[in-house]
């Protein structure tokens, strides 16, 4: 057997373990195993909006500053445009 193949089996051992241990426990500890899945789940959920908020954050200035760089190139070109018109009167 291949190490990904014995890998694979020591998982699923662990896994069939876990189901059995959690399957024999109290209610309590069945509890407290879903309450620790939940708080899991729910900072995972807070670490994914912190992060999608950041990134709209990155993208929203990176919008802003295209727009100044542009505003800026547009100015310069009208400036240019009205020096060679004044220089060709």
């Amino acid at each position: 057997m291949g190490n990904k193949t014995k890998g694979l089996l020591a998982l699923l051992g662990l896994g069939a373990i876990a189901y059995w241990k959690y399957k024999n426990s109290s209610e309590e500890d069945k509890q407290m195993v879903k309450d620790k899945i939940n708080t899991a789940k729910d900072n995972l959920n807070k670490w994914g909006n912190d992060l999608k908020d950041k990134a709209n954050n990155v993208a929203s200035q990176v919008k802003d500053k295209a727009n100044d760089v542009a505003s800026q190139a547009q100015d310069k070109a009208e400036d240019l445009k009205n020096k060679a018109q004044e220089a060709v009167s």
